[in-house]
């Protein structure tokens, strides 16, 4: 393992996903998906979202897009928080679900709509919480 790599991999994903989602899910992961976690926090993070030469919202549209053509909704949720974080506007991202629905059939622009609803309902409730 590329202990640099890893690093700068794990803050990344810290910044674009929450600490408090990172920490839940590498303690989670336990002994045995620990391993599994370091590679995440290296070639994932470390080797493609820390690169140069797209920003973080363009990474978040194409990771929406293939998580949603694959059908992977609870990454799809994970990542569309992470677009919001990366400065994705709501209209922004009403447009790209209703291309994911043109593209990937209305049924996945259906799950799509819920996925984000979740998403949208908890970040109202943390707002709501914190004040």
């Amino acid at each position: 393992m590329d202990r640099g790599r890893h690093d700068l991999g794990l803050a990344v994903r810290k910044e674009v996903m929450g600490e408090d989602y990172v920490a839940r899910t590498i303690a989670g992961a336990g002994a045995f998906g620990a391993d599994f976690q370091e590679m995440i926090n290296e070639h994932c993070w470390g080797n493609t979202w820390a690169r140069p030469g797209l920003g973080r919202a363009k990474r978040s549209l194409l990771n929406l897009g293939m998580l949603a053509a694959l059908g992977r909704m609870t990454e799809f949720e994970t990542h569309f928080r992470g677009a919001i974080t990366n400065g994705m506007s709501l209209e922004e991202l009403k447009e790209a679900l209703r291309q994911i629905a043109v593209y990937c059939g209305i049924p996945c622009g259906v799950e799509c709509h819920r996925a984000a609803k979740r998403v949208l309902d908890q970040l109202a409730a943390e707002k709501a919480g914190a004040s």
